[in-house]
């Protein structure tokens, strides 16, 4: 079964945006993306409609920008080379490359995909898709960049998630005063 990993940056008092979506506190830091990518290997993301949005408006021209750093460009490439698959009900069409759009029960599909043969299947952002899917028990793994920021508001990654178990797999801090935070679901949990 594949598991899926909930990756996201978050601000130390628990928020993955700020109060109108921003992100402009997260620390773009190469030894943490780098460190982050070693713990997962996945070959879909999935996303809701406002964090596809966000990634489709941004990553796709990366990739095709000789002035982008390398490491930017070589993620925008992966990227665009993954299956997205993007859960809306006001979304028509996505047009990022190998993208396919779902409109059906959340649970459901995404109960499809893990059983679906292939690698790590991970979710960046789309906090209520995370809070969805860790109310049925879907989520296997969290690693968590948490920022040196306190946001004071914003959306809550944890909003309406019930009490979990887990079990640290690895802490880690960076000279950029991120910390890294890679936990599992407990064996009890669930």
């Amino acid at each position: 079964m594949r598991r899926i990993i909930v990756f996201n940056s978050m601000s130390l008092d628990g928020y993955y945006t700020g109060p109108n979506g921003e992100i402009d506190w997260f620390i773009h830091d190469p030894e943490v993306d780098h460190a982050a990518h070693q713990r997962m290997n996945p070959d879909t993301i999935l996303f809701g409609r406002a964090t596809y949005q966000m990634f489709e408006s941004y990553w796709p021209q990366v990739a095709r920008n000789p002035k982008a750093p390398e490491g930017a460009r070589l993620m925008a490439e992966e990227l665009n080379q993954m299956t997205k698959v993007v859960f809306s009900t006001t979304l028509t069409e996505v047009t990022w490359e190998n993208s396919k759009l779902l409109h059906g029960n959340v649970v459901e599909e995404v109960r499809k995909l893990k059983t679906d043969e292939g690698a790590d299947i991970t979710i960046f952002g789309s906090g209520t898709l995370v809070q969805q899917l860790a109310q049925e028990g879907l989520i296997d793994e969290y690693l968590l960049l948490v920022m040196p920021v306190i946001v004071g508001g914003g959306k809550l990654l944890f909003n309406d998630v019930p009490k979990t178990k887990l079990e640290r797999l690895e802490t880690r801090s960076f000279k950029s005063g991120v910390v890294l935070l890679h936990y599992r679901i407990g064996q009890d949990a669930g």
